[in-house]
């Protein structure tokens, strides 16, 4: 929402009529009965008078009209007017992304009752087309809310089979049921229901099954009317077009309705409707064809399953061979050749109209009633329907039509400026809510993958063309000179993403392909001018990859650009500050000689020789390429002439290329999900049917190894299970722990409930959080009757704890190193964790929510280490979204009892790795040979042991030889002896290896060594040498194999078990790395809730199907995240609100009801810390070490508080300012943070232990100024380890957090309580939060948080005397000082930082060195407003080595 449309802190305490009304009527009192002259008066009218300004309407709902008095005091009796003002309030709520429905759950009954009204109050014409539009988007909110319950069973009967009675002929509708059963006894199941039915029910049906269609009816007559000139009606048009594309969208609402729209020919009455001519007419095209994509997708109506292209031809067929029939059989004379004519000449459109011309008026209508077209519309009478209309719709339903496919294959991935200035996109990019935009939305369900494919493609794309045309336009404004408010001309600001080029020179054209009219491939040479560039700037353009894309821009001096929905864009090219762009792929960059850059640097005489020129060859758009050479030929010039600026994007952002192909190549193919978990991904089907205990593939015995620390830790784990010792019936101490489960799994959990109606209706429980189980129906059904002896026993099996039998087993003996030794799991996980442990280890889909700190890494970890050593044929794939994350989880799994070769970490991230091996690619491979060596030097070593002569170690296959010819009957001839054995002396003295293993830390056998224990030595040995030459098999490929590629390509696919990789990778290889045959069982997903749906959705496909199966091979699915907490960052308004591109498959599935493990014990902050945000979690608790540890129980030293809340005044007069758009900014609490963070590291804080974050990017780079100013090159201060907006730090915590909220007039987007949970769940030990009381305070969705803020006082509280650290403890008193303002702060830290330097001084003492400190959780794109961060210190008191003597001369950084 527009920033300026939310109420300000003054409207909301002001003495403006809304807020006097509300102070009167609910603020301060309990209402049971609203006051009729209240609603009608002074709210409505108010309203109404002012045309509803979104202002007032946002006002009432800050000022909870809806919560406090309009809900509570709906009934029966309420008027219209009182019914009005909750849909407003409700559109508002939807709008702003609040919670919208889940306030009525505490009164069904009137909830059903406000509905109905709401339905009726959109029939009604008598009100004005701006209130229905009003009513319509309620409606259309509420159909995008099926996982609520209440409204599922309110919309189920609006879109069942009983609207068919509405179908123009009851011949047309019976040819329908009896081509499918279920169908039929639908439709006889609902004429019955209606039969049998009391009069005020049968009112009561008629009104469902007409409501719809009497809305289309209107509708059409509307668009027939409706002008150019009417704006109102045709926003209401454009509203209803949402609504049915809504609908359309959704296999429940869509399966019965599709038939209707058909029926009626909607798509034709469209386009040749008024309403869509014209330049105004345009939104209503496209949602017209957007209707169409849906109306006509390929999906059995009846099963819900995807019609492949055959079976699509094969049915279009069949329609055609029906139209030469009933063409022979009642029209011999007339259409004979018709009915004779080839199938493939009748799809055109041309030939089919040829033969039906000869056809009179009559005839053509008679013609389409034989077809079953509707012909005549007696409740439109604005639409004539003529003969020229009835050929069309007969043309229509019989040409061939394009696909989804095909249209899929049209749109370009790679833009040019007609592409970024479509007017489809700039109608997107100026989205303002006022009108809807014809755009697929991503909602609860999809009809098919390849729908869900096809809208994420659509909206990915506009995405990135959006991102892309704001990119350009930003970085070609600034290599103009801009001018001042005196009209001077100033310095161009420059870019280090663009650089001043000549013409590009076109280097080789290839020939088209077969079948194509384009070149296969347009080559070019940009030359770069390097001499003048910074070093690391110019790096960062030697370092281009092949395939990264580059922009080719024809500049011009930019126009003034007008400002829309808060964004900075040109209304149109001809504002642009550029008149052409071509797109183009790097294919190498050579140095000034023509040679591929090595990225070595030339010396002279020491000095390194600065290039002059960079040679970039590229790939261009080869149908841009086709297009300019046909437009120079008809005399329009040749544009590349004209390029003269070549600009690049950051890494991350440059992929959007290759995400594109992937998605569509996904699309086209309709690459298999595993069937199991199909259903629950498309929203259909029992969203529970995918967990583990339904599943007839789950495991009845799971080994979960060290899972469990000792007996005790897995009974408190377990706590509601019934668990049993197999054997003697004694307490195994210690692990590993085997799980038998004897109960639940025997058999899956079917349906309790069969589906006997399919229009059954039944009253569910307001409280019901999942869509309905059957996938084929919105509603849920009524369960058959059982006998209550079978009720009782379905509830006694309900209620009998899980049995479980527990064993174990002695581990094997692996070899006398500590290298065999295996790595045990330290952390006593809590029963929760353990809970998705074990779902997580079955097959299945399993969900994880992990609020902050409650160790959801570690559980995944846990997960992968029981996985592989449970299913060592098995292979997994971790996902993640940023290197960061992921490098963390793969350092913990790193760290386990895994096998470093079956490791793989592909993608750039790998170099940010912090471990002793490298896990790339080349790394790996490298290692393997290194390791390899180190083998057959001990082959070597174990030859000359055995005194067996020859080179065996020179290879792995003499190794093989060796092993074969000489260890292994060595070993059988040694068993065959002591098989015998009666003492473990004989069994130690026929060891045939004892100078192989003379260099073992420790002697291999003991004194009163028993003849087991001997034995048990004796081969562990053995199995250390086993593995030796399995180890080397598995390397032999590796010498085998030449050229690198192929080692990584082996490695990749036949040797890694663990595969990491990023979202972003997964996209960019998806296609190259399946070729390679890459096969996986499961796929662990951390930070899912963070990852857009696509994203989520393509790790899911990195493999083709088996050649033996069309099933998909994979087994598990894990995702892990926390939905509470912030979304995918989507930059443009309108995709991430109006298309809900945002949305996470995570969210959705936990939206869908699929079945969660809440984790609910955090350890990283304070228990009083996590109090701010345990309202999000009400089961949350604290793990014991946080009230045990020592650094939880003392306090903050020469800090009252471990949180507080610092009310910012003024600063100078002033409080927030925005110096651009988006770019809000606030002095005073960037001075007051600064002066703290000052404060903190004068007391001795160390630097790396402090983070500074804020909700604004304007913000951040604003404390960055004040620090470099105030800090930067201070000893004393240096800098804190982050400086950083919220949304970059999500994942990340720190000891001590400074917080800076901002905003002064209104709280903006800081109202979605996800980012708020973000920014107090980044502490551990300390949060001070500085930010304006009294706007926050009346924001009722963060009142919760607040509220406890607010306890203590709201000025800054010191405690004088104390030093880092204190041994005060946290509970105690201590006597405080107040600091009244930032001034008061800023003057006390100044003392402060005399008096030390004076102490240093007078006492010879030192000042720590400036060291190099890189702020985290930055951009790239920012490094230009960045300052440098060379300064900073760690500040620990035990390390003193890094300090320089004080006369070396020190800056005190006054403040």
């Amino acid at each position: 929402m527009d920033d300026a449309l939310q109420p300000s802190e003054t409207d909301i305490h002001g003495d403006n009529h809304f807020t006097q009304v509300a102070q009167k009527c609910w603020l301060n009192r309990n209402n049971k009965k609203a006051q009729p002259n209240v609603v009608k008066n002074e709210l409505w009218d108010s309203l109404e008078k002012e045309d509803f300004p979104p202002e007032s309407i946002n006002l009432l709902e800050n000022l909870q009209c809806l919560e406090q008095y309009l809900w509570p005091t709906f009934n029966d009796d309420s008027s219209n007017y009182h019914v009005l003002l909750i849909v407003l309030l409700l559109n508002v709520k939807r709008w702003q992304g609040l919670p919208t429905w889940s306030l009525f759950d505490d009164r069904p009954n009137e909830f059903s009752l406000l509905f109905r009204q709401i339905l009726s109050l959109l029939l009604d014409t008598s009100l004005s087309l701006r209130i229905r539009t009003h009513v319509l988007i309620c409606t259309i909110g509420a159909f995008q809310s099926l996982e609520h319950g209440l409204i599922r069973k309110e919309c189920a009967p609006l879109v069942s089979i009983s609207i068919w009675i509405n179908l123009h002929s009851e011949v047309v509708r019976n040819k329908i049921l009896e081509e499918n059963v279920q169908f039929n006894k639908a439709w006889r199941s609902s004429t019955k229901r209606f039969k049998h039915a009391d009069e005020a029910a049968k009112i009561r049906m008629r009104y469902e099954r007409s409501w719809l269609y009497s809305l289309l009816v209107d509708f059409l007559e509307m668009t027939c009317k409706t002008g150019q000139s009417d704006e109102h009606a045709r926003v209401y048009c454009e509203r209803f077009m949402e609504f049915l594309c809504d609908i359309e969208s959704q296999f429940p609402t869509r399966r019965y309705v599709n038939t209707l729209l058909k029926d009626m020919n909607i798509l034709l009455v469209l386009r040749q409707s008024r309403i869509c001519v014209g330049k105004a007419g345009s939104l209503m095209r496209d949602f017209t064809a957007l209707l169409q994509h849906y109306i006509r997708f390929p999906l059995d109506d009846h099963s819900g399953r995807l019609r492949s292209a055959k079976e699509e031809a094969d049915l279009h067929s069949a329609h055609i061979s029906e139209l030469q029939r009933i063409a022979l059989k009642h029209f011999k004379e007339r259409l004979n050749l018709l009915a004779l004519s080839n199938q493939g000449a009748l799809q055109q459109r041309q030939e089919l109209l040829s033969h039906l011309e000869g056809l009179d008026d009559s005839e053509v209508e008679h013609l389409a009633q034989y077809l079953g077209i509707r012909t005549s519309y007696a409740s439109v009478p604005s639409l004539i329907c003529d003969r020229k209309f009835i050929l069309e719709l007969i043309i229509t339903s019989y040409e061939k039509q394009s696909t989804y496919q095909q249209e899929l294959k049209s749109l370009r991935v790679l833009p040019n400026e007609s592409l970024l200035y479509d007017p489809t996109l700039q109608r997107d990019q100026v989205y303002d809510g006022e009108h809807p935009l014809a755009i697929p939305k991503l909602n609860l369900q999809y009809l098919a993958t390849a729908d869900f494919l096809w809208r994420s493609f659509v909206l990915y794309r506009n995405e990135a063309f959006y991102e892309i045309r704001t990119h350009l336009e930003e970085t070609v404004t600034r290599l103009f000179p801009k001018r001042d408010a005196s009209g001077v001309s100033q310095r161009p600001v420059g870019s280090r993403m663009a650089m001043r080029v000549s013409k590009p020179g076109i280097i080789g054209v290839t020939a088209p392909r077969v079948g194509e009219d384009v070149p296969a491939e347009v080559r070019a040479e940009i030359v770069l001018d390097v001499s003048r560039l910074p070093d690391h700037v110019r790096r960062e353009w030697e370092e281009l990859r092949a395939d990264d894309t580059v922009f080719l821009v024809a500049s011009k001096r930019p126009q003034q650009k007008p400002q829309t929905n808060g964004t900075t864009v040109s209304s149109s090219l001809e504002h642009a500050p550029f008149s052409a762009v071509r797109s183009a792929e790097v294919i190498q960059v050579l140095d000034e000689n023509g040679v591929v850059l090595r990225h070595t640097e030339q010396q002279v005489n020491g000095w390194t020789r600065r290039p002059r020129r960079r040679r970039l060859i590229v790939k261009l758009d080869a149908i841009a390429y086709a297009e300019d050479l046909s437009n120079q030929q008809k005399g329009q010039g040749y544009i590349y002439e004209s390029l003269d600026v070549v600009i690049r994007r950051g890494a991350r952002e440059n992929n959007f290329k290759s995400m594109l192909e992937s998605i569509r190549w996904l699309a086209i193919s309709d690459v298999p999900l595993p069937s199991w978990f199909l259903d629950v991904f498309l929203g259909l089907g029992d969203p529970t049917s995918a967990n583990y205990k339904n599943l007839s593939s789950a495991l009845k015995t799971l080994d979960f190894r060290d899972t469990f620390i000792n007996w005790d830790h897995l009974r408190e784990a377990l706590p509601d299970k019934d668990i049993k010792v197999d054997g003697d019936g004694e307490e195994i101490s210690k692990p590993p722990y085997v799980l038998e489960t004897t109960s639940n799994l025997e058999s899956p959990k079917q349906p309790r409930h069969k589906r006997v109606k399919s229009e059954q209706v039944v009253q569910e429980s307001a409280a019901s959080s999942h869509p309905a189980t059957d996938k084929r129906e919105l509603v849920d059904q009524k369960p058959l009757k059982t006998s209550k002896k079978r009720r009782r026993e379905e509830l006694e099996q309900e209620e009998a704890p899980e049995t479980i039998n527990v064993s174990t087993y002695k581990p094997r003996n692996m070899g006398p190193y500590p290298s065999d030794s295996a790595k045990p799991n330290e952390v006593r996980f809590t029963p929760r964790q353990v809970e998705a442990i074990i779902s997580g280890t079955q097959p299945g889909l399993t969900v994880i929510v992990g609020p902050p700190g409650t160790g959801k890494t570690d559980v995944a970890v846990q997960i992968i280490n029981n996985i592989y050593h449970n299913f060592p044929n098995e292979r997994m794939l971790l996902v993640a979204h940023s290197n960061q994350a992921l490098n963390q989880l793969f350092a913990k799994i790193a760290r386990l009892d895994i096998d470093e070769r079956h490791l793989l970490r592909l993608g750039q991230g790998e170099r940010d790795l912090q471990l002793e091996s490298s896990y790339g690619k080349q790394g790996r491979v490298e290692n393997f040979l290194a390791h390899g060596s180190r083998l057959l030097a001990d082959v070597n070593r174990l030859a000359l042991s055995i005194r067996a002569p020859g080179a065996h170690g020179n290879s792995c296959e003499t190794a093989e030889y060796f092993n074969s010819v000489y260890v292994r009957p060595i070993w059988k001839r040694y068993l065959e002896t002591v098989a015998e054995a009666e003492s473990a002396t004989e069994i130690v003295q026929g060891f045939p290896f004892h100078d192989f293993f003379s260099n073992t830390p420790q002697p291999l056998f003991s004194l009163g060594m028993s003849k087991e224990q001997a034995m048990e030595v004796v081969t562990g040995c053995y199995r250390h040498i086993e593995k030796m030459f399995v180890e080397l098999q598995d390397i032999q490929p590796f010498e085998v194999l030449r050229r690198d590629r192929e080692k990584s390509n082996y490695l990749l696919v036949k040797e890694a078990r663990i595969v990491a990789m990023t979202t972003t990778h997964a996209a960019m290889r998806r296609k190259e790395i399946a070729d390679l045959g890459f096969r996986y069982d499961n796929v662990i997903m951390e930070e899912a809730a963070q990852i857009t749906e696509v994203e989520n959705f393509i790790p899911l496909a990195m493999q083709k199907a088996s050649n033996e199966s069309t099933e998909h091979g994979l087994k598990r699915v894990v995702l892990c995240g926390d939905h509470l907490q912030n979304s995918p960052i989507i930059s443009n308004y309108a995709y991430r609100h109006f298309a809900n591109l945002e949305q996470s498959m995570f969210l959705r599935l936990v939206r869908l009801g699929v079945p969660h493990i809440l984790l609910d014990k955090q350890g990283r902050a304070r228990e009083s810390i996590a109090e701010l945000y345990k309202w999000r979690y009400p089961q949350m608790g604290s793990l014991p070490h946080v009230l045990d540890q020592t650094e939880f129980q003392h306090a903050n030293a020469g800090l009252r508080y471990d949180y507080q809340f610092v009310d910012v005044p003024d600063y100078k007069g002033k409080g927030e300012s925005q110096p651009s758009s988006h770019f809000i900014q606030n002095l005073g609490e960037a001075e007051y943070i600064v002066a703290l963070y000052q404060y903190m590291r004068l007391l001795g804080y160390p630097a790396r232990k402090i983070s500074i974050l804020t909700m604004y990017a304007g913000q951040r780079a604003l404390i960055r100024d004040v620090l470099g100013h105030r800090c930067k090159n201070n000893r004393l201060f240096g800098l804190p380890r982050t400086v950083s907006t919220v949304d970059k730090y999500q994942g990340e915590q720190n000891d001590y957090i400074l917080l800076s909220l901002v905003r002064t007039a209104r709280t903006g987007y800081l109202r979605d309580i996800r980012r708020l949970t973000v920014a107090l769940s980044r502490a551990r030990l300390g949060l001070y939060i500085f930010g304006r009381r009294s706007v926050f305070e009346s924001c009722p969705e963060l009142r919760p948080a607040f509220e406890l803020l607010f306890q203590r006082e709201d000025n800054l509280q010191l405690v004088t005397g104390e030093m880092f650290p204190t041994e005060r403890q946290a509970d105690d008193e201590a006597e405080p000082s107040e600091m009244d303002s930032v001034e008061h702060l800023g003057q006390y830290v100044f003392q402060m930082t005399q008096a030390k330097v004076k102490a240093l001084r007078e006492e010879g003492g030192q000042l720590p060195r400036i060291e190099q400190q890189v702020y985290a959780g930055g951009d790239e794109e920012e490094e230009d407003e960045a300052i440098e961060a060379d300064g900073g210190v760690d500040g620990d008191d035990d390390e003193d080595s890094g300090f320089i003597p004080l006369d070396a001369g020190t800056d005190t950084g006054e403040t």
